[in-house]
């Protein structure tokens, strides 16, 4: 099974344009969305695309709708909810993906910082799935738990591109949104 997963699209048009361009490229069959979706928060700038209107209308074409799974950030809010078609105010989620656990979340409550010892009690060989510090994560901590933070779509940090991650049969790679420039790279087998 081939899945996108993003974050932090803050409600930038022409980003999320490109990052359903390359979803649908892709051949993935889900876009796991790890929040923040339309608003861009008090503590980011204005991204330059910003239009969240035109994000509803991208992300609510039946296509795309019926293809995502999405949690909750700590800047989607019950009237987002109310304007977009599809689920996203359950913080978390569980999916079950090739005979492995992996846990979504945004991470702006746990799980942000790879340093931490703050997952949920998850096992060895689970995947940690999260967004929120726009900065791109891709390793095993000590506890044989593979860590995901596919960086950010809109307003990436750290000197990264904006970027997103694919997955297929056991290969975790994170993109550049501006081309296919692999940024990490790990086979969790």
């Amino acid at each position: 099974m081939k899945l996108m997963i993003a974050s932090d699209i803050h409600g930038d048009s022409a980003c999320t344009k490109a990052l359903l361009e390359h979803y649908r490229a892709s051949g993935a069959r889900r876009l796991i969305l790890l929040g923040d979706i339309l608003y861009h928060g008090p503590r980011n700038p204005l991204p330059a695309g910003y239009a969240p209107k035109e994000v509803i209308a991208l992300l609510s074409q039946p296509e795309v709708r019926d293809s995502l799974f999405c949690v909750r950030g700590n800047c989607d809010t019950e009237v987002d909810q109310m304007v977009l078609p599809f689920p996203i105010l359950s913080e978390t989620a569980l999916l079950f993906v090739d005979g492995r656990v992996w846990f979504a979340a945004h991470g702006h409550r746990a799980g942000a910082d790879p340093a931490a010892d703050d997952l949920p009690p998850l096992e060895e060989g689970s995947v940690f799935l999260s967004g929120h510090t726009h900065i791109p994560v891709l390793e095993a901590d000590g506890r044989g738990i593979l860590r995901l933070n596919p960086g950010s779509v809109s307003l990436p940090k750290g000197g990264f591109p904006r970027s997103y991650a694919l997955y297929e049969d056991g290969l975790f790679r994170i993109l550049s949104l501006e081309g296919e420039e692999i940024i990490r790279e790990m086979q969790w087998s």
